[in-house]
């Protein structure tokens, strides 16, 4: 029929709809409940409200909040909801950008006003007016210059200048009410849709992330379709806040970040250094195990290393300007691989030879704008748990296995158990390497992640210029998701390096070049490491393994014998020989999470023993002081 279309929905079946029918109406004849739950759509790939017409076949996709676009969708629709509270309530406030972001969103205003905690509540309040008159959110296309003549008048100069940095003859508005916002887009088709919400902090922010423009002030927020699933949340990041690691490096003295020494330099504190230290030593025993060797590779190199590497024409944004040095430019290191790879050049090799493994715990430096510093999670210096792979075709597939497995291992050491593995493949655009080096190790990488048995998702399109690769993502005890691990082939370096080895047939060939990280940056590692712990180390991890403490100060020479033996045992304990009551020094204890907490008093001293509470015990156990040092010397090298 010349009236009707067909529309195709994601599992192949069909229907038949009015030609200029909504997608929210054919939404509707699929289901009441998924016309309820929808939020967007995807027509034809495209995303799209719910209010647009269908005039020809399509294929479509329903985007509903139970998926990340529709959050997506959800969460930028409450920014657009927030500035519109904010602009009746403070008139001479111009907004700027308010993106979704990946737990919510947020919104950026230029304004006099200094917002508190109690103008949240004013605009939380005025946010719950504006759901209630139901307003329907209409998208509008213009002309660019018709859409700055708009938001001129308005004296929206913010909206002006992203307009005119645009290459576009025509753009989109959205309009909800008296309110208008430059978007492309799609956005819930009502403002009653918005039913539960909650604004969160307040930051400052530069114009688009410039510390050279002006200051704005940042508003925080979170919306979900219910009051039951926003409670959830709250929940979420009340916990989360309690595991914070900045809260937690500071309460348990691990590191610290000050003006005077630089934004994004972490100083670690002597327990800080301790954890690292743990971790660095499992980390280089664990390599020497499965057949790696050290290298060590200086902090800075000349301009011409990073010119053939091609990091000054295609990372330098994030290097920092060069330093003179006997009239040579010289750049502290992005990255660890053109040292490692000028070894390699150092000399021939044979096919015999190979394959290489080479890692490096290499301190590297990239600017970061200040307004995106978090704590250990993202800095400016910092250190890479590097290695790279240097093996011949026929080697791929089992050292992808071997590397895979190494990975999971030294993850699992650390407490994760949930994984999740995402596959990506060779860029649309410009990449290099021929197709055949693409295919083969896009192969070597999915039947390893397919023997391992483990869950993964291939990212079309999602591999960088120089290669494919693989990424974990570990899930911590809150059910958040963080990446770590990458297993990532390089079709580049060893071309630009020109890295060769001799092959059976005698002639030169080029090695398969892969880098390699296990753990991430130490620094961001062991943040995350902290707020799935909660600060809680398990014994083999803690720097503090015991804290032993004295009823009076008598009993201060038998305590510090037994601080005297652990340590020379190699465990880690200290003495509370502070004059304050037992039950005070045990709660400090306690709260530092020290993993066991021994007590010393009279009848100890006597018959050579310890009172032990173990981490989340009430009662005390009585150990013989040898007993327990044995118990704690096998929980570390059990790993517990």
């Amino acid at each position: 029929m010349a009236g009707q279309i067909t529309i195709t929905l994601p599992d192949s079946t069909t229907l038949q709809a009015e030609r200029g029918a909504t997608v929210f109406d054919v939404i509707g004849a699929i289901g009441k409940g998924l016309q309820k739950a929808a939020l967007a759509a995807r027509v034809n790939g495209t995303p799209v409200d719910l209010a647009s017409a269908l005039d020809a076949d399509a294929a479509l996709q329903v985007i509903t909040f139970d998926g990340p676009e529709g959050r997506d969708v959800f969460w930028h629709s409450g920014s657009h909801l927030m500035a519109q509270a904010v602009k009746r309530l403070f008139p001479d406030a111009r907004p700027t950008i308010g993106p979704a972001v990946d737990n919510g969103f947020y919104y950026d205003f230029d304004t006099s006003a200094n917002f508190t905690p109690e103008d949240l509540e004013r605009i939380e309040a005025e946010m719950k007016k504006i759901v209630a008159e139901d307003l329907p959110v209409v998208r509008e296309e213009m002309d660019r210059m018709k859409a700055i003549e708009l938001f001129r008048a308005a004296g929206e100069s913010y909206k002006v200048e992203l307009l005119s940095d645009l290459d576009a003859e025509t753009v989109s508005v959205y309009r909800q009410g008296e309110f208008v916002d430059l978007c492309r887009g799609p956005h819930v088709p009502r403002t009653s849709y918005l039913k539960a919400f909650k604004l969160l902090t307040i930051a400052g922010a530069y114009w688009r992330g410039d510390e050279r423009n002006k200051m704005l002030q940042r508003i925080y927020g979170i919306a979900f379709p219910d009051e039951k699933q926003l409670k959830k949340h709250l929940q979420f990041l009340e916990e989360a806040k309690k595991r914070d690691h900045r809260r937690l490096g500071k309460e348990l003295d691990l590191f610290s970040i000050h003006d005077e020494t630089g934004a994004g330099l972490i100083l670690w504190h002597p327990k800080g250094a301790r954890l690292r230290n743990l971790i660095e030593d499992f980390w280089r025993d664990q390599h020497y195990k499965n057949g790696y060797e050290m290298v060590v590779s200086p902090h800075i190199g000349k301009s011409q290393l990073w010119q053939t590497s091609g990091h000054l024409d295609f990372y330098n944004e994030n290097m920092y300007s060069p330093m003179d040095i006997d009239g040579q430019n010289y750049y502290v290191k992005p990255m660890n691989c053109p040292f490692h790879i000028v070894m390699y050049n150092n000399r021939g090799w044979s096919y015999r030879d190979l394959p290489l493994r080479w890692a490096e715990l290499g301190t590297v430096y990239r600017y970061e704008r200040s307004g995106v510093l978090h704590g250990l999670l993202r800095v400016r210096g910092f250190t890479q748990d590097d290695a790279h792979l240097y093996v011949r075709p026929d080697q791929m597939p089992d050292e992808i296995d071997r590397v895979l497995a190494f990975s999971l291992y030294m993850l699992r050491s650390f407490g994760f158990q949930d994984f999740k593995v995402y596959l990506a493949t060779r860029p649309s655009e410009k990449s290099v390497g021929e197709e055949s080096m693409w295919r083969d190790a896009i192969a070597a990488l999915e039947a390893s992640v397919k023997r391992a048995g483990i869950d993964y998702e291939v990212d079309e399109g999602g591999g960088a210029f120089y290669g494919p690769k693989i990424d974990i993502k570990i899930k911590d005890v809150l059910g958040r998701e963080w990446q770590c691990s990458t297993i990532q082939f390089d079709f580049n370096l060893p071309e630009r390096f020109d890295m060769t080895y001799i092959d059976t047939d005698g002639k030169k060939h080029r090695p398969y070049m892969i880098h390699r990280a296990l753990l991430g940056s130490l620094e961001r590692f062991i943040g995350i490491l902290i707020e799935h712990h909660g600060g809680r180390f398990p014994v083999w991890l803690a720097p503090v393994q015991a804290v032993i403490v004295t009823v009076n100060p008598e009993h201060a020479d038998y305590a510090k014998g037994v601080e005297r033996e652990m340590i020379a045992r190699g465990l880690r304990a200290e003495c509370d020989l502070r004059e304050e009551t037992i039950g005070y020094k045990v709660r400090e204890a306690i709260t530092r999470h020290v993993p066991y907490v021994a007590v010393v008093g009279a009848k100890e001293v006597e018959s050579g023993t310890l009172a032990v509470r173990r981490r989340g015990e009430n009662s005390p156990e009585t150990l013989a002081a040898g007993a327990f040092m044995d118990r704690l010397a096998a929980e570390s090298a059990e790993r517990k």
